[in-house]
Formats: structure tokens, sequence, C-alpha cells
């Protein structure tokens, strides 16, 4: 471990203007001063955040003709993508423009925001990104806010013998303007003003009243004298640990707990400086609504809290006030976002006595991922060499996990051609004959509920941590280890509740095997046809008779030199491996060489990979060539002979290269492929 000065550390990493930076005092003009040049300091608490969000810019993309956008914010930049949340952009586009219409003051800045859906479905994620976000933002220029605070260097009585008295709930300093002179001060502040319009609304907190009337009764009404004589502004840093801007409120046990949580209590030790617990400066305004304004606060399982609760959250959304004991309504400026699953929301929807609640909610659901390619995403982000670097997780295994994961959430398609797979393979973007961008649109739209059932990423996240723990001896993880730890994890799986759905998901399972099996013969297959000028030799023999087929001509034998039909034998061995039936085996063979056509003319060459299906078409038929030059079946025999084995550990060595495997599960799947054609199955495309 190598030697560190402490102090040449400091000095490179530490920077003492950095934090006189973001501790700036200043008098009420410098800020003035400072809001005539920008503005933006002044946002309330939406304004903030929405413009939080879109600081990390997006990008667009289209899919099934939409359009879609990815806000960079989700990606979690400042965590390194800890809290990254992936495959659900439409939702997330949902909650952007919440924000963005709040942020225009088009009436949802007077909304309860309620995250809804099933357990593990990233909504506490999305809150954690807003609230991390938020505490950076106010820590940048773009997004620096400002507050202020009491002083009086006689520690006068007014602000209770002490020397500084901090505004309670960190207002906005324009908040301090009296009533009767604030429109015309705002019109001079907005001129030229082309992002948001300064607005200032409502009063300052109770304990700022009484000291401003106190002051104002001193100095005989000389607003300025006040505000010269006994007020600091300062930079507002927010931050969820100091219990500033951002507040946290979960439900406990009802006996323990009481609505002063959220607005405050009297500190009864202040009654003997203040005399009265009717005095303001005797209130802590320390509830979770108090500390949480000009940000944000966070209810969890908040259809768990009790009623009485739900009532403070009435006026605090639709009136942005709230009502501290014995005090009046108090003004705040704070996003309320709360989150919950299902069965607490289908409790709010019986509930009649709660539909102030319902009209004041806007609700946006967060499913769990249907597309294979983003819940692969979330497991990698764990389960990878840089955090595991001592275990092997073997090809396909995260896949198939992810696979099985995303069967369980999907509804059963309606259309009786189409399986629970395709479908899952459509929504991955793959395409399927007599499926378009439109049908697969239509298959979105019919399933009302998909996302919103199955099961939880935590479960797979769980099953693949004990896989590796069980299994860490052997170096290597493979699927049919996490499949075994699925399967009986299942028997025991709390959030199911009945016979069918542990049957389904039984079924899905099988499904997975299923898959893994024909892509584990894939990978061998690949591995021993890999010969690329042998695939090229064979695409040309097969484009050449395909050519002749279409324009009714012969072909040179290159052997005897003689001309000859098209060699309908050869061209349906490869056409057969890829299921081209023979009623469409004219119209594949004209798709080839019209594509062939299109290329030429544009000045470019055809080459087999760029036609997957022909492609994997050609790979099948050299694989069925070559496998009894191997002798496959022979693997699993306790004796090999030597030119077999040298064979072998060439097709081991192209897996470990070419697809990813290691030593131990290259020697797995080729010992599993070996076994399924030892029972005589046919190779599956």
């Amino acid at each position: 471990m190598g030697d560190i000065n402490i102090q040449s550390f400091m000095k490179e990493n530490f920077r003492a203007k950095d934090f006189a930076h973001l501790n700036w005092t200043g008098t009420f003009q410098d800020y003035l001063d400072i809001v005539a040049a920008n503005p933006n300091v002044t946002r309330n608490s939406f304004q903030r955040i929405n413009d939080m969000m879109h600081s990390y810019g997006s990008d667009t993309y289209m899919e099934y003709k939409k359009k879609i956008t990815r806000y960079h914010f989700f990606d979690d930049p400042l965590g390194n993508g800890r809290d990254a949340v992936f495959g659900i952009d439409v939702h997330l586009m949902k909650l952007v423009n919440f924000f963005k219409s709040a942020a225009q003051g088009y009436g949802t800045e007077k909304r309860v925001l309620l995250l809804h859906g099933p357990v593990g479905s990233a909504k506490s994620s999305i809150v954690r990104l807003l609230k991390r976000g938020l505490e950076h933002y106010s820590k940048t220029d773009e997004g620096a806010l400002y507050t202020y605070e009491w002083y009086d260097q006689n520690a006068s009585d007014i602000l209770g013998g002490e020397t500084v008295f901090p505004s309670p709930m960190h207002e906005e300093p324009l908040k301090l303007l009296p009533f009767d002179v604030r429109e015309k001060f705002v019109q001079s502040l907005n001129k030229g003003n082309k992002d948001y319009k300064i607005k200032i609304k409502g009063e300052v907190s109770p304990a700022c009243r009484y000291i401003m009337a106190e002051y104002l009764k001193k100095y005989d009404g000389d607003w300025m004298k006040v505000i010269n004589n006994h007020i600091r502004i300062k930079r507002l840093l927010l931050s969820e640990n100091d219990r500033v801007g951002i507040g946290t409120f979960q439900p406990k046990d009802e006996k323990n707990q009481d609505s002063t949580e959220l607005t405050g209590d009297i500190n009864y030790r202040k009654i003997a400086t203040y005399g009265s617990d009717s005095d303001p400066r005797a209130f802590n305004f320390d509830g979770e609504f108090n500390i949480a304004n000009r940000g944000i606060i966070e209810f969890i399982e908040m259809l768990k809290l009790d009623v009485a609760f739900l009532y403070d959250l009435l006026g605090a959304s639709q009136e942005q006030s709230i009502k501290p004991k014995k005090f009046s309504q108090t003004d705040i400026d704070e996003v309320i976002l709360g989150h919950t699953n299902e069965p607490e929301f289908k409790k709010l929807q019986n509930n009649e006595f709660m539909e102030a609640l319902k009209d004041r909610t806007v609700k946006i659901d967060i499913p769990y991922i249907t597309r294979l390619d983003k819940e692969i995403q979330i497991y990698m982000r764990d389960f990878n060499t840089e955090k595991i670097p001592h275990i092997h997780i073997a090809p396909h295994t995260i896949e198939m996990a992810s696979t099985w994961a995303i069967l369980t959430r999907l509804e059963e398609p309606k259309k009786s051609d189409l399986t629970k797979l395709q479908k899952l393979k459509l929504y991955n973007g793959k395409t399927l004959p007599g499926y378009n961008e439109d049908n697969v649109k239509e298959l979105r739209k019919e399933s009302i509920r998909e996302g919103l059932d199955g099961v939880s990423p935590r479960y797979i996240q769980d099953k693949l941590s004990n896989a590796l723990v069980k299994n860490g001896h052997i170096g290597c993880l493979n699927p049919f280890m996490l499949f075994n730890e699925l399967e009986a994890g299942l028997k025991h799986h709390g959030l199911i509740n009945n016979q069918d759905v542990y049957d389904s998901y039984m079924e899905g399972l099988n499904i997975s095997r299923q898959e893994y099996e024909d892509i584990v013969k894939n990978d061998v297959q690949k591995a021993i046809s890999v010969d690329e000028r042998a695939i090229q030799t064979l695409c040309a023999n097969y484009i050449d008779n395909v050519k002749a087929f279409t324009q009714k001509e012969k072909i040179r034998n290159k052997y005897s030199n003689r001309l000859e039909d098209a060699d309908e034998r050869f061209m349906r061995s490869i056409e057969e491996k890829i299921d081209i039936p023979e009623s469409r085996k004219e119209d594949f063979r004209r798709e080839i060489m019209n594509y062939i056509g299109a290329l030429a003319i544009e000045g470019k060459t055809f080459d087999y990979k760029m036609n997957e299906r022909l492609h994997r078409a050609l790979e099948l038929k050299l694989f069925e060539d070559q496998k009894d030059t191997i002798k496959l079946t022979t693997i699993i025999s306790k004796v090999v002979d030597k030119e077999t084995q040298e064979k072998i550990d060439v097709v081991k060595a192209r897996l470990i290269k070419n697809h990813g495997y290691c030593e131990i599960c290259a020697t797995d799947a080729l010992n599993f492929v070996a076994s399924i054609f030892a029972k005589g199955d046919s190779v599956k495309s």
C-alpha cells in the first residue's frame, strides 16, 4: 500500500475556493443583482427538477413507428449507472412530461405524483435518481438557489437571545418583499426574461413573519432598515442527509406516529425562552413537509399511510400549503412524490372516501421490462467480469434467466399462430414472417397488463447470487445450474399465490430450457462450420444455381465441363434448413436475385452475411456436411481416437475464441450437444 501525504492529497483534491463559492453569503441587494443576471435562481421546485433532468441531454429513436425519447438522466450519470433505469422509456417520457407541464404551470404542479408498479420495478430507483440529481444540481452554477437568515449582532430578544436565526423552511428571499410592491417589482425583473417568468408566491413561514413584524416595529416600519441590518442571503445546498430540501416519509406503526412528523411540533424547551407555545419561534418547523420545502418529498409506500396523513396531502398538493399545529396555513414549494404497489392502489380505487386524493393524483405506471436486451442490461450491471473476476459466467446464462423473467410477464398472445417466445422475440426487434411493425404495435395495445405481473428482477438477482455461491468451486456458472436454482426457488416464492401461476412459471422455464438447447446447438454448429472459405464457396455455388434457375439458363459443371440444369436437390438442401417450403422456393430465389441486382446497381457486391436467413442456411448445410467428419456423438464415449480429439479441440478453441466460452463450459456445451445427437435428435435451426 502506497504512502499518502494528506496535505498534498487535499491540496490537489479539495479546493477551499470551491467551498467558499458554495457557501456564498451577501446582502439582499447582492441577491437582486444575481437575480437580474440569472432569473433562473428563483425557479420553483418543479421547474428546477425539470431543468435538472433535461440538463443531461437526450436522444430519440423509433420503435414500432413511434418516436421515443431517451433522457440520459435515467442512465444515472452521477452514480456510475448504479441506479440506471432501462427498457421503460415510454413511461419515463410520461414522467418527464409531468414535470414539463408542471414547470409551465399547466396544473400538474398541484398534483401528487404517484409511481405505481409491481415490486422491484425501479420505482425507488427513479426516486433516488431524482433526489441525488437534485442534490448535485443545487451545487452547480446552473442549479444554484438561495435562502436567507436573520442576524442581529446584539443578540436581541427578537431572535430569542441568538445572533443568527436561519429561515426554518429555507425560503426564497424574494418572499420577504411586502405584498403591495411585489407586482411592480416582478414586472421590472421580468423585462426581457425569456425563460420562466419570476413569480413570488405566498408568505414567509410564521416564525419569519413574526420576526419581520417585530423588526418593523423597532424601525417604525422602515423595511429597508430591517433588510439591510438583519437579513443575510446565502447559497442553499439541498441535501437528503442534512434534511435540507429533500424529505422522506415512511409509514410506521400507527401508535407511534402522528401528523407532527409531517408539519412540525412545538419545542417545549423554548417555551421558557419565548413565554408561550403560540410563539412561532418556539415551534420546530422540522416536519418532512417543512424541511422538503424548495425541493422534493418522497412518500414510501404512500397508500399505506393512515387516512389522517392523507388529508395533509390534499392541502399540500392542491393549495401548496400545510397547517402546522396552532399556526395559520404555511406556503410550501415542493414536489410531492409517492410510490405504491398494486394491492394498495386497488384499495385506493375501491375506497369511496378517498375520491379527493384520487382526483389530486397523477399516476404513472412503472412496469417490469418486456424487452429482452434491456432486461439483460440490469443483470450485466452486477454480474460481469469486473465484479466477479473469479467465476466465469457461461454464454447465454444471463440471457436465459432474462428470457424466463420476461416470459412470466407477457400475456398469452391472442393470435393462435404466435407463441409467447415468438412474442418475446418480436418485442426484442426480431422479424418473423407475417409480422411487421404495425402487428407488433397491435400486440402491445391488446396486452393491457403486460409488465405489471410476473417475476421481479430481484428474484433473478437473488438466484444468480445463490447459483454463484453454490457453484463457485467449479469456476463456471452455466444456464442449467441457474435453471435449477430458479426452479427450486419457485416452491417457496412468497408472491405465487395459486397453482395456475406456478404452472405458468414452470412452463416458462421449460420453454427457456428448450430455447437454450437450440442456442447451444447453434453455437456448436457455428464452431464446426466456421470455415469462411467453405461457406463462401457454398454460397457462390448456390447463387450460380439460383441464377440459372430464375433465368432459365444452363449451368456449366466445373468437373465435367458440360452444361446442365440448375441442381434442384442442392438448392433445396440449403433452403430446407430455414424451413422454406416447396411452394415458396421460387419466391425466395427471386428475392435473393432481386437483392443482388439492387446491390449491383449501387455498385456493391453481394456477401452472404448481408442476408441473415441465407447465412444461417449455409452454416447449417456446412455443419451437416462436416459433422460426420468429427463424429460428434463419439465425444461422450470414454475412448476418443487422437484424430477426433484434435478436431474436438479445434471446435472447443473456436467456442472459446468466438463465442465467449471457457474451457469448462465449452466442454459442457460439446458434451450436451453430443448427447442430443446420440439420442437421434434432428438438428433444428
